[in-house]
């Protein structure tokens, strides 16, 4: 199914990092929000045994990390809500964060009352990533205090069982969510954006980005993998974020049926590499 992309929503970026230099970098390429993911609680857990990154920064990084800020907003991953959480969400507003991502959440409650403690003072973005938060989505979007939701694709395919988070990306569940939220006029994002036109990779990049504008996604994470190769310096961030910027615009540019075609490359692709059809994958209420 192919939704229509909003045309005249910017394509927002956001890019967490501990590494100060590369914060400067991503501010001056017009990455939108840059911060840190301090979100440690739960996350080994659900993913013992995986190869995936857990962060190490620190809630002390981020006054320096502001400094290097002159046009993007100060983002930070929190925890997800818990004993602590007034007073995590105290600290990080008095530090000046101004875009809060809650993570892990599996009822609608839960957001409203993180949103509750956050009171109007920061942009508060739910985190959606697994498959009981998923089925309460109707509910996610009524909320007055939300007007965006990320879908994030490592955990939510973990919970739908899936080995390879991007077949999350091709299953009816997504369409659905991203259907919900695009009828409701809020901002959708979806998972990471690795660098534009990057076939090394077990799934091309540009198969990637058309999957999110099938699904009207205008907002994604610029990966780690986008920036740590050797030798960045400032200028190739510029330019590789400038390429993530025309590429999406393409594939929001681009026809039904060009989309079409890319979800069935996509499709045909992940079922060679995993053995599985996600199309065949039903998650309907």
């Amino acid at each position: 199914m192919t939704l229509s992309p909003f045309e005249s929503d910017r394509l927002i970026l956001t890019f967490w990092t501990g590494d100060l230099e590369l914060a400067r970098f991503a501010d001056r390429a017009g990455v939108d929000r840059v911060g840190v993911d301090l979100e440690v609680i739960g996350k080994a857990e659900r993913q013992e045994g995986l190869n995936t990154w857990i962060s190490g920064h620190k809630e002390n990084l981020i006054p320096a990390m502001k400094e290097q800020l002159s046009r993007a907003k100060l983002f930070a991953r929190s925890n997800p809500l818990h004993p602590g959480s007034v007073d995590e969400v105290e600290r990080l507003i008095d530090m000046g964060v101004e875009v809060l991502m809650l993570p892990y959440f599996t009822t609608s409650k839960e957001v409203a009352t993180y949103a509750r403690l956050v009171r109007d003072r920061a942009h508060v973005v739910p985190l959606l990533e697994n498959i009981q938060a998923a089925q309460i989505v109707e509910d996610l979007v009524a909320l007055d205090e939300i007007q965006e939701i990320h879908v994030g694709i490592n955990d939510l395919g973990l919970s739908l069982g899936f080995q390879n988070r991007f077949l999350t990306l091709a299953t009816d569940l997504v369409v659905h969510i991203a259907s919900c939220v695009g009828q409701s006029g809020k901002r959708l994002g979806f998972g990471h954006v690795g660098r534009a036109m990057d076939t090394s990779l077990p799934i091309p990049s540009d198969l990637v980005y058309a999957q999110y504008a099938r699904l009207g996604a205008r907002a994604t994470i610029v990966s780690r993998k986008f920036v740590y190769d050797s030798g960045m310096v400032e200028q190739d961030f510029i330019a590789e974020v400038q390429k993530v910027r025309e590429r999406m615009d393409f594939w929001y540019r681009s026809s039904s049926e060009d989309l079409t075609n890319a979800y069935q490359t996509y499709r045909t692709l992940l079922q060679n590499l995993t053995g599985q059809d996600p199309a065949q994958f039903s998650f309907s209420k």
